[in-house]
């Protein structure tokens, strides 16, 4: 198999020193970098969004002039402004799931092009689609798959096949090739033939500046409830762990599903309904910031159900406050390689519900805390910006080139 690069693969005081070193600040020497194919920073909800957060405030640590281009509806100002240093750009977007992410980027490529980037930095298997016209426009294009958005329930078999094109389009027409996760590496390399980089999601947990007073808001008490935060769309599951959570005998204890969804689906209307039959389901909505925080760091067990993630970022970020979580057996989350009992079979209501009581009855509060510590230590974000970085120069025309790439070879595949 031709080789999978990968964060972990690296000497490890390689990423971390040059993460750390203070001679990195000019790392990019200015390098522009324009960002597309997401709906908007800072705190909009979203895995593609989160990452890129993320990602632009390590990369504007390293010198990098940044420039995200952002869906109006998305965030609050509708003229350009900086944030942390990063330059957002709001764009009209039709008000549609179907439409929003392509006739969005496709303008997105061309207002980034009228600022002359050295990179355009294209993320999801969607936006992808316009990866041949940014190599028209004389661009430098990297793609980062974030996961297989046509596995999504949401789409029809037409919409599916257009997503699998914009796959295609951005492993053949890209100058570098991200995966989060070492499964989509590995299928990506081994269907296209072309280099993928492993670099993950990574976590940033902060619980010196936390606002509790989200836990009188919504009833809650510390240690006393599941949580779970994910967008309210059908692969994320939230009708199950409802299910499953009132087949449980749970004294004193709450389900918190944290997001938010379309207001015209059905989905969401469903789930609201659901959740009226059960006082002790609560709804935030969408959360971020301390408030957010605050509700990873008092949570008593955090669930993902989903039948669907690319690198779970939410699961990972209550690994590292040191909760003990429940997963679904997805290939994403078994990429994680947590204990047998942190997995149940997707979509089994009766194996979740037991799950649920034996993880409540049996947490241990000082093994999940010590494992936190090692997961922000794994997915930090300081070396996963400069690894990104290093992709950058490396394919960019007026930045001194630093080979990242290996000679072709086949190889085991990567053990997980």
């Amino acid at each position: 198999m031709d080789h999978v690069e990968t964060l972990e693969r690296r000497p490890a005081f390689e990423a971390t020193s040059l993460a750390y070193s203070e001679d990195n600040a000019n790392f990019l020497d200015s390098m522009r970098i324009c960002m597309i194919g997401l709906r908007g920073i800072p705190n909009v909800q979203g895995g593609v969004e989160t990452h890129v957060e993320q990602l632009v405030s390590n990369l504007v640590d390293l010198g990098a002039d940044v420039h995200v281009f952002a869906r109006k509806n998305y965030v609050a100002d509708t003229k350009a402004y900086v944030w942390r240093g990063i330059t957002v750009h709001p764009l009209w977007a039709p008000r549609s799931a179907r439409l929003e992410a392509i006739f969005h980027t496709a303008f997105a490529l061309f207002k980034a092009r009228l600022l002359n980037p050295d990179i355009v930095h294209i993320h999801a298997v969607g936006p992808s689609l316009v990866a041949p016209l940014a190599r028209l426009l004389g661009l430098r294009v990297v793609f980062t798959h974030h996961g297989y958005d046509y596995d999504r329930e949401k789409w029809n078999p037409i919409e599916k096949r257009i997503l699998q094109l914009g796959e295609w389009a951005g492993m053949r027409f890209s100058h570098a090739r991200i995966a989060i996760a070492k499964h989509i590496a590995e299928r990506m390399q081994q269907n296209f033939h072309s280099p993928v980089h492993f670099i993950p999601n990574g976590v940033k947990v902060d619980t010196k500046n936390l606002e509790d007073g989200i836990l009188e808001e919504f009833g809650l008490k510390k240690g006393r409830y599941v949580l779970l935060v994910a967008r309210l769309v059908a692969e994320k599951r939230q009708l199950d762990l409802i299910d499953a959570f009132g087949r449980t005998k749970l004294k004193d204890i709450k389900l918190v599903l944290v997001g938010g969804g379309d207001a015209d689906s059905s989905y969401v209307t469903e789930l609201h309904a659901r959740a009226k039959t059960n006082q002790n389901v609560v709804l935030t909505g969408v959360q971020s910031g301390k408030k957010l925080a605050s509700l990873f760091a008092n949570a008593g067990l955090f669930v993902l159900p989903s039948s669907h993630e690319g690198m779970p970022i939410a699961l990972l970020e209550a690994m590292a406050h040191g909760l003990p979580v429940l997963a679904s057996d997805i290939e994403a989350n078994l990429a994680l390689a947590l204990e047998d009992s942190c997995y149940f079979p997707l979509g089994d209501i009766s194996a979740l519900s037991a799950a649920l009581q034996s993880k409540i009855d049996s947490a241990s509060t000082a093994t999940v805390r010590q494992n936190g510590s090692k997961v922000m230590a794994k997915y930090d974000w300081r070396a996963i910006g400069m690894r990104t970085a290093e992709i950058y120069r490396s394919i960019s025309k007026t930045a001194p080139a630093r080979s990242y790439r290996q000679p072709k070879r086949n190889i085991a595949p990567i053990a997980r």
